[in-house]
């Protein structure tokens, strides 16, 4: 390390390390750690298997035991991110004034951005549901029902993360076979309801096939409990885009819905008095015609007197 704080590489691997994790204008997909508690139970530790089985090969499960408490103290949080390079956590403990709790969070420059407390009430393991399963790594389709979505800042906050955490990496195409993991979340009578489905596509008789869904599990009740949610400026500050991302407006072009491109061309007025036509045969005028009408016009007016 130099005077002003510059770490410089010795090796070629220590640069590539360097390299690796500095700042970038596409970031890297996002990688979530996922830990259990100093006294986590069966059931939050099967839990956290079974998110951690949706979220490969984006993920570290920590096997270990960690004594952590994220809302009284993130420096451990912190740590272990900075340490595996990841931006999601998710915390798994049980005790007897909280059971079965499930931490999600995200960090901005390896501090914590966004906390959410849920409680697990009812659980259903992978394991349990016996239809079979999406391959490793399956980029799922996020689903949100319910208007606490769209008004609770809460449940805003809430959506924003779970997108985060689930929506794996940023792809140009999809083929059609590949969308079969199906994650729906629903928010009704202050409960949360996520249910992870496989998706079917078989013969309709026609060109379209039928969809059908299919339960693959894991399954999940939770209820909302403490939260930890970031200022509006820090918030504003996590989500800027670097300048050399932002897309430069360009005149005249504008896009629909569907993304078809349209232009706009300006054009001086014409005069159409000059505008050249097609010649054709069967307008062209004769001599004899244009003869008589030569000469109707040179011939002088006489006006009519009654007498």
């Amino acid at each position: 390390m130099t005077h002003d704080g510059v770490i410089k590489p010795k090796t070629k691997r220590s640069k590539r390390f360097l390299d690796s994790r500095a700042p970038k204008l596409t970031e890297d997909v996002k990688t979530a750690m996922i830990m259990k508690g100093g006294n986590a139970n069966q059931t939050v530790t099967q839990a956290l298997k079974d998110i951690y089985s949706l979220k490969k090969p984006n993920a570290v499960l920590y096997k270990k035991k960690n004594i952590t408490r994220p809302f009284e103290d993130s420096t451990s949080l912190e740590f272990f991110s900075k340490k595996t390079d990841c931006s999601l956590f998710l915390f798994g403990s049980h005790n007897k004034k909280r059971p079965n709790n499930l931490i999600f969070g995200r960090l901005f420059d390896f501090h914590v951005l966004d906390m959410v407390e849920l409680g697990v009430e009812k659980y259903v393991a992978l394991s349990e549901i016996k239809n079979s399963k999406c391959p490793e790594g399956t980029k799922p389709m996020l689903v949100f029902a319910g208007d606490a979505f769209e008004t609770d800042n809460e449940h805003k906050r809430l959506k924003s993360l779970l997108t985060d955490f689930f929506r794996g990496p940023t792809v140009t195409a999809v083929r059609l076979a590949g969308l079969e993991h199906v994650l729906h979340f629903t928010a009704l009578d202050g409960k949360i309801y996520m249910r992870s489905y496989r998706s079917v596509l078989k013969k309709s008789g026609c060109r379209t096939p039928r969809i059908e869904m299919e339960e693959m599990g894991p399954s999940f009740d939770l209820v909302l409990r403490r939260t930890h949610l970031a200022s509006d400026d820090l918030y504003k500050l996590a989500h800027r885009q670097p300048k050399a991302l932002k897309v430069k407006k360009k005149k005249n072009i504008s896009h629909n819905l569907f993304g078809t491109k349209f232009g706009r061309v300006h054009m001086q007025k014409q005069d159409l008095t000059k505008l050249q036509t097609r010649k054709m045969k069967g307008l062209r005028k004769r001599k004899g015609e244009a003869v008589a009408e030569d000469q109707d016009a040179q011939a002088p007016k006489v006006v009519k007197v009654d007498s």
